[in-house]
């Protein structure tokens, strides 16, 4: 039998270009493969996934580069980077668009903008919209139109298929309907290599945002004000707040509003009474604007760093603002943060068995983030993201798998809840090879997860 040939863009370490195609956003779990394989249609997917197996080559699936424990790079082995595949065909008739795994959420929103209309999706313009949404999906416009995956129609997918072979399927509510479920919040990665997703999409056009910030002495207060007003607000506004590093002296407030100025004004009233606000601007814009005001350019650049999270279920009580507070008075250094994001509205409608996404009667999701530049900080800043994780866990819930931690020990129980056992179903039938696996990838039955 003829062997299968790699095609694609193909680098290798002899290559000028292999230093910038290795690296990920995060550069403190470094890996260097043997091949990186840039696909530039399905077949090139197909052949690269046939090549691994029948070269027994270890491999990783990568999109966007933001796997914030580095999952989609291995050490020696191949990775299947699908970054280059990257069209987007909207239809405004049917309010659908079906867009190629590898693009960023940047050029997301530009082209569905030039067909006035958008998906929820995050805010960092380079994240890869298919780990994204594999994961669920939370952004700006959550309360009101749902999660990322909420909004996905259909998905085509190349799984891993017998004599280590490869096939392209399609999973929707009709089709292969166990692994739709399982691909609207089971992470990226588990089950095969998406190469497309068709979404639902939804006619925007001006929308108004705002920023309020506070300095430290206000911590307590704001907190506490912003946590019982968001995720109970209008469902057509959505909002974070990120806590910073004491020496920063900065607490900050933005949102997004579905409607007009006037309205915004109003409903950020109890926001605007709460301590006092060092700035605040609340403006009118067209949506597309709002990708820029929404997006932090740190966020996209390479760096070292760790990160982790949690849900919250009802409002934080005083001891547990006041730990935040502790934590972020002697952090690591100025990097470090607490920030969160508002859920409720129609994140809530969906059951939590509905979709893989297990989370829905969350109020709040929480990250926990640090960086450092020299190596000598690298042990002192994990320790403080994980002591802030277990210090908080009383008053949390879980993690969001987009936001995975290698330290979390429980981690089906903490990305999935009691969607586990029916993700190690899914992954059973659809990969019972365990052909597509890396540290935290959901186990078939016939092997242990620990």
């Amino acid at each position: 039998m003829e062997k299968t040939k790699l095609t694609g863009r193909i680098v290798t370490p002899n290559d000028s270009d292999y230093e910038q195609a290795r690296i990920n956003l995060n550069l403190s779990i470094p890996k260097f493969p043997r091949i990186i394989v840039f696909c530039q249609n399905v077949q090139d997917v197909v052949n690269a996934l046939k090549w691994a197996r029948e070269n027994r080559v270890p491999f990783r699936l990568r999109s966007g580069r933001h796997s914030f424990e580095n999952f989609s790079l291995v050490n020696r082995g191949l990775i299947i980077d699908v970054s280059e595949m990257n069209q987007i065909i909207c239809n405004r008739q049917s309010l659908t668009a079906k867009i190629e795994a590898g693009a960023g959420l940047g050029k997301v929103y530009q082209e569905l903008w030039k067909c006035g209309v958008t998906i929820p999706a995050g805010t960092s313009v380079n994240t890869g919209i298919v780990g994204l949404t594999l994961g669920g999906g939370i952004g700006l416009l959550t309360r009101l139109f749902g999660l990322t995956c909420d909004n996905l129609l259909e998905l085509e997918m190349v799984k891993a298929s017998s004599n280590r072979d490869a096939e392209v399927i399609k999973a929707n509510k009709y089709e292969n309907s166990d692994l739709f479920w399982a691909s609207r919040g089971g992470g990226g990665g588990n089950f095969g290599i998406v190469t497309s997703l068709t979404f639902r999409v939804h006619p925007i056009s001006d929308v108004s945002i705002f920023s309020i910030t506070w300095g430290w002495e206000d911590f307590e207060e704001v907190f506490n004000v912003w946590q019982n007003w968001a995720p109970f607000a209008n469902k057509r506004l959505t909002s974070t707040i990120e806590l910073r590093a004491k020496e920063v002296n900065r607490i900050e407030v933005l949102g997004e509003f579905v409607g007009p100025i006037a309205k915004l004004k109003q409903l950020i009233q109890p926001l605007l009474k709460a301590g006092s606000p060092t700035h605040q601007r609340v403006k009118e814009v067209p949506y597309i604007d709002t990708v820029q005001f929404f997006d932090s350019p740190s966020g996209d650049r390479p760096t070292n760093f760790k990160r982790s999270g949690s849900f919250i279920e009802e409002p934080l009580p005083r001891e547990a603002i006041l730990k935040m507070k502790q934590f972020l008075a002697r952090a690591p250094n100025e990097n470090a943060a607490i920030w969160h994001q508002s859920l409720g509205g129609a994140v809530g409608r969906l059951d939590p068995k509905d979709t893989a996404y297990y989370y829905r009667e969350a109020i709040i999701a929480q990250e926990y983030i640090s960086s450092w530049n020299s190596t000598s900080e690298e042990r002192q800043n994990v320790h403080w993201i994980e002591s802030l994780r277990r210090g908080l866990s009383k008053n949390t819930m879980g993690d969001y798998v987009n936001w995975p931690d290698i330290y979390i020990k429980d981690w089906p129980n903490a990305y999935y809840g009691e969607n586990a056992n029916r993700l190690r179903k899914v992954k059973t039938a659809y990969d019972p090879y365990n052909v597509f696996t890396f540290p935290q990838s959901i186990p078939p039955f016939n092997k242990r997860i620990f």
